[in-house]
């Protein structure tokens, strides 16, 4: 069966230079989306299960199959998030049918072995919204250093019927980090408190 998919867009971006310092090894991140005909637009529908369980599955895989090609394996990934936008006779009900479902995104849970939750937005919007993915490492929530956002638009999609589906990844985090992560602030806030 499988969604009607109008195009996929591939988006990468290598950043070399971050506060006029420049690193030895870029960081790239790329985004991978489809544009699907929405099944449920138009009207309310009550059970969004038919749709989602013939063809969640389905798509999941084919954007892993791509994105992973796209970044150069699923081996490089060290970031990872998802996203959809939904058209204007769409509900954001339609974009999370399609983004929050196990049949959906274990696949790209499974290609990385992850352990972190795939982070996530989903809105409405029209034709070259802004479509931000947060991303986060997919081992370890608490790494701040993994905590991008790779930020990329369709001009054409989505149109008012349509979602656009997104995953995103990073082969690396921020350039520089400096702010330290959760597990360092929570060391410091216990010495303080012992100290007191």
């Amino acid at each position: 069966m499988g969604f009607d998919i109008r195009k996929i867009v591939t988006y990468t971006e290598q950043t070399f230079i971050e506060g006029g310092k420049a690193t030895e090894q870029p960081v790239t991140m790329v985004g991978l989306a489809v544009v699907i005909k929405n099944p449920w637009a138009g009207g309310f529908v009550e059970d969004l299960q038919p749709q989602i369980k013939a063809n969640c599955s389905e798509l999941g895989a084919l954007m892993v199959e791509q994105l992973t090609a796209a970044i150069g394996g699923a081996g490089q990934i060290e970031a990872y998030g998802k996203a959809a936008v939904v058209g204007a006779d769409g509900e954001i009900e339609h974009a999370s049918a399609v983004i929050h479902t196990l049949r959906f995104g274990n696949h790209y849970r499974e290609a990385v072995q992850a352990k972190s939750y795939l982070s996530f937005t989903n809105k409405r919007g029209g034709p070259g919204t802004s479509i931000q993915i947060p991303m986060m490492h997919k081992d370890d929530e608490g790494l701040r250093s993994h905590y991008i956002t790779l930020e990329m638009k369709i001009e054409d999609a989505p149109r008012a019927d349509e979602i656009v589906v997104v995953l995103g990844a990073a082969n690396g985090g921020r350039l520089h980090p400096r702010i330290g992560n959760r597990y360092l602030d929570l060391e410091a806030l216990a010495a303080e408190k012992a100290q007191q």
